[in-house]
């Protein structure tokens, strides 16, 4: 019978062992309201642990002592303050502040003299927070002395100090001063450049990505783009660059860089699977740099039931490298699709200049030469194409696998002269954007629109490479790839001069990595302008984000030629 007994002691034991690791609660009150002045308090006192009800007394003018502090912070030198224990479970501690009259603003010199004073970056920004009249709040003045410091060790201000920094405050006559006067003293300069390591590359390959001459004046940016531009070059595995005032002579300060290359050779293997093209596989090799120049070479090849294409390339960095770049480019693609009677084997050869704009845009300048032998369900032959071309892209977004906000354009353009090694006269082009926006963190909308068209005298000698089809993953869902196009006589879809496509989705995210879709798809290919017939697909999907961007599947209706159902799988980002 005493079992019972000691049970129960051990439960009362146990449940006064929790309530004792209780924590206690504290309650601030300002009156009138100011949600700035809660905070601060609070702040300040933080956490009460599990404290009792004797330790709570005990440390209630503590507590008071430091809401006094974080209500002077804020300008309230002369606040009542309260304070009252009150039993419970858990006990509070509960203060009520009447923060009464705050302190303003008197006098404000804020200023910098020296050479800095002339430097436009260096300026003091008008603040409402520091003129005369404004409540004070000693964050404020902080602040400034912080961002004063922070801009001399940017722009290489290094024996600069505060000659004055005084807060003098008269709580009775409610006013404040502040005196921030900082001498900057002469300012540094960045030397040159000195590299060492295992780099085996030019010197002059190095200094082009050096973004300053010798004796530019100190921006410790300057310092962290050239270690982004060493780090982004892809020749490297590690970068050191020191930049350090101590070691400067006179004001120059030499800029000392430490390298360890990477691994010469890169291979890659991936499996991949779309209903457009089935399952696939790809394989690339790349050689980071073959020579001192820092030229690089490689190939790629990828092979699925529909297409399989290999490549080569190789690369020489032009001035600035990290943004251009000479690419002689050769690729041989062999392509049949079965619902369209369609067969292309296709050589190309020919150099193309990449390079990265001012305004964040990609533009690639190329002369293509291309042999084409095609069928195209009864017609077939041979064609030669030297094409001049231009293209420009840019992608904005605010993540590069999975965006919640951004948009992407991509345009190309080619022609082609009758005589100059081409067969026909041939004005080719492209354009498509895509956008997305997120509202209210789970709701997406998508949207994407591409049209293509080509000018020529002689339609039936262009390739099926340079004709328009729709239908598929990335084009029109509920169709199958390349399925939508004009036909001969014999039914044969032949591809189109123009063509037009696009698509609006709306997705929500209801678990951590998953969304809903449900979009509309439009498009067709024509022979002429008028768009006698846009084809339409409507569906829903599901989203899986895996770490190589978003898993399509999708479920998708053809609501023209007698309809159907066709399932879409596909992945990659969005934009």
């Amino acid at each position: 019978m005493t079992f019972p007994g000691r049970f129960t002691s051990g439960v009362v034991l146990l449940l006064s062992s929790f309530a004792a690791c209780a924590q206690s609660e504290l309650v601030v009150k300002v009156k009138p309201a100011n949600d700035a002045l809660k905070a601060n308090v609070e702040g300040y006192i933080g956490s009460l642990g599990d404290r009792d009800e004797k330790a709570l007394l005990r440390f209630q003018r503590g507590a008071q002592e430091q809401a006094l502090k974080a209500s002077q912070a804020l300008g309230y030198y002369q606040p009542s303050i309260d304070a009252e224990v009150k039993p419970g479970d858990p006990p509070r501690l509960v203060l009520s502040i009447d923060p009464g009259e705050p302190v303003h603003l008197r006098n404000v010199n804020v200023r910098v003299e020296g050479p800095a004073a002339s430097l436009k970056a260096f300026q003091i920004p008008a603040s409402d927070d520091l003129k005369p009249g404004a409540v004070l709040n000693q964050g404020n003045y902080e602040d400034a002395k912080r961002l004063i410091q922070n801009r001399a060790l940017r722009y290489g201000f290094f024996n600069g100090k505060f000659t004055q920094h005084e807060l003098l405050v008269d709580p009775k006559g409610g006013f404040a001063d502040i005196n921030l006067v900082y001498e900057s003293g002469p300012r540094f300069f960045l030397g040159k450049v000195s590299f060492a390591g295992d780099a085996p590359f030019d010197q002059t390959l190095l200094q082009r990505m050096v973004p300053f001459t010798p004796d530019t004046p100190y921006d410790s940016e300057l310092v962290a783009e050239l270690n982004q531009n060493l780090q982004s070059s892809g020749y490297f595995e590690v970068v050191r660059v020191d930049a350090a005032p101590s070691t400067a002579v006179g004001q120059v300060i030499p800029v000392d860089v430490d390298l360890e290359t990477r691994k010469p050779r890169t291979m890659t293997l991936g499996l991949g699977y779309s209903t457009d093209t089935g399952a696939r596989g790809k394989a690339s090799w790349m050689r980071h740099w073959g020579n001192p120049r820092g030229d690089s070479y490689g190939f790629e090849s990828e092979i699925s039931q529909p297409k399989q294409n290999v490549g080569a390339w190789y690369d020489i960095p032009l001035d600035p490298p990290l943004t251009d770049k000479l690419r002689l480019a050769a690729g041989y693609q062999n392509e049949e699709i079965a619902n369209t009677d369609t067969l292309s084997k296709l050589l190309t050869v020919g150099p193309e200049w990449h390079s990265k704009l001012d305004n964040g845009w990609t533009r690639v300048i190329s002369l293509k030469w291309q042999h084409e032998e095609y069928r195209l369900g009864d017609d077939s032959g041979l064609s030669t194409l030297l094409m001049p071309g231009v293209s420009y892209s840019v992608l904005r977004s605010d993540n590069r696998i999975d965006p919640s906000h951004g948009y992407s354009v991509t345009t190309d353009m080619q022609v082609a002269k009758q005589g100059l090694m081409s067969d026909t006269n041939l004005l080719h082009g492209d354009v498509q954007f895509k956008a997305l926006t997120t509202l209210w963190e789970k709701h997406r909308f998508l949207g994407r629109i591409q049209f293509g068209g080509s000018a020529t005298n002689g339609y039936k000698s262009i390739p099926p490479s340079l004709r328009f089809f729709a239908g598929g993953d990335q084009s029109v869902r509920g169709y199958d790839y390349q399925s939508l196009s004009p036909k001969n006589s014999e039914g044969d879809r032949i591809g189109g001069r123009y063509m037009l496509a696009g698509s609006l989705e709306y997705q929500y995210q209801f678990a951590e990595k998953w969304r809903w879709a449900t979009f509309v798809d439009q498009g067709n290919a024509f022979n002429t302008l008028d768009f006698p017939s846009l084809k339409t697909g409507v569906g829903v999907g599901i989203r899986w984000i895996s770490p190589v961007g978003p898993i399509r599947l999708d479920l998708a209706h053809a609501l023209d030629d007698d309809g159907g159902v066709r399932l879409h799988f596909s992945m990659g980002p969005e934009l």
